[in-house]
């Protein structure tokens, strides 16, 4: 039997893809922020119960509504200049105009066959959730503490209409 690549797992499949490698981009925003976590991408669908008057059993049936998103946390060390944290202050600025509203993509990068051999600059393959016309819906300024020598990490929480999952 011949040996297995690092892709696989001596049985034939592929590993599955760890989480600790991914980018996020911002449509219409230049460069990228460096994101250490992204968290809340969910899907969840109402359920209606609904039952007629005359039907023969006492269960009611169940019926699809309406489609409902979680928020989306994005946690990044802070940074002093980005076209990033510029939408975010049009966001939540107490004087705006139109909400500024963009699709977010967050990629899963596959580093199975091996180490990157250059930064990924945009996002490629379909292992991609975009967030569709989200806009940033909170933001958390870095806790200061002077007694720990701790990464500055903001958070901005993000709303988002509609989820497209991938294959």
């Amino acid at each position: 039997m011949a040996a297995a690549t690092a892709y696989e797992n001596g049985r034939g499949s592929a590993y599955p893809l760890t989480k600790m490698n991914f980018l996020v981009t911002v449509a219409s925003v230049a460069g990228t922020a460096a994101f250490s976590e992204v968290s809340g991408v969910e899907s969840s669908v109402d359920v209606i119960e609904f039952r007629q008057g005359n039907s023969g059993s006492l269960a009611p049936v169940k019926i699809p509504g309406l489609v409902k998103h979680g928020n989306v946390t994005l946690r990044m060390g802070y940074i002093l200049d980005s076209a990033f944290k510029t939408w975010i202050q049009e966001c939540v600025s107490e004087i705006r105009g139109q909400m500024p509203r963009n699709d977010v993509t967050i990629e899963l990068i596959d580093i199975n066959s091996g180490a990157p051999t250059a930064v990924v600059e945009s996002p490629v393959g379909t292992r991609q959730w975009t967030l569709t016309n989200a806009w940033v819906t909170k933001y958390n300024a870095p806790d200061l503490d002077a007694k720990t020598s701790d990464v500055a990490i903001e958070s901005v929480e993000i709303a988002y209409e509609e989820l497209v999952i991938p294959n």
